[in-house]
């Protein structure tokens, strides 16, 4: 006999003497239902992987997770707390502007912000690219991403807009943060800027 949506076994009058063993199936057939705990995301990798779909784990940061699949340990992400900004790593040559280079992962999109100096407080060449940082692992793109790269307007640039690209593990510099500049070469001026703002966002996958 079972009851409910969930079509849970109850023991019946007949079941006497396997009562212990009904109630045993009672429980694991509850079991995939009730919120499981996790402390962390590796906490449930290591716990769960192997757990049916539609199993449901909470972590103590408030992290929720629906299981997917039961036989491969894929989940949805239901709720995460926001990841904390990460200072990015920048090339010997470049130092942070008045705002601080740094990176978030929010799942698959990747977020960026912060500006980007020259250390000898010359300018930035970006007329065929320059690369100026380097992604962690976990925020490089499977294929090249690129988003807007806003500069300075002081001195020779005329657009004051350019693109930063983020470069995949397939590009001559895996996980490269390059800049473009979109001006070119100018007639009567140096090519060049005295910061980039990489404040943007891409796509991992």
């Amino acid at each position: 006999m079972t009851i409910g949506y969930a079509e849970l076994p109850i023991p019946e009058g007949l079941d006497g003497p396997d009562v212990p063993a009904k109630v045993a199936d009672l429980a694991e057939a509850i079991d995939p239902h009730l919120w499981q705990d996790a402390i962390d995301l590796a906490d449930r990798n290591a716990r769960y992987a192997g757990a049916p779909a539609l199993t449901v784990v909470r972590a103590l940061d408030g992290s929720v997770w629906l299981k997917t699949s039961s036989v491969s340990n894929t989940w949805a992400t239901v709720y995460e707390p926001l990841p904390p900004w990460r200072t990015l790593s920048l090339l010997a040559a470049y130092q942070p502007g008045t705002l601080l280079p740094q990176v978030r992962v929010i799942g698959q999109r990747v977020h960026t912000r912060g500006r980007i100096v020259r250390v000898d407080g010359g300018l930035i060449v970006g007329t065929n690219g320059v690369q100026v940082g380097t992604l962690p692992d976990d925020a490089i793109p499977t294929q090249a991403s690129a988003a807007d790269a806003y500069y300075s307007l002081t001195g020779p640039p005329l657009i004051g807009a350019g693109r930063y690209e983020a470069w995949s593990v397939n590009e001559s510099a895996p996980g490269g943060i390059v800049f473009f500049s979109q001006d070119g070469a100018q007639e009567g001026g140096t090519v060049g800027c005295v910061w980039i703002d990489i404040s943007g966002s891409y796509w991992k996958d």
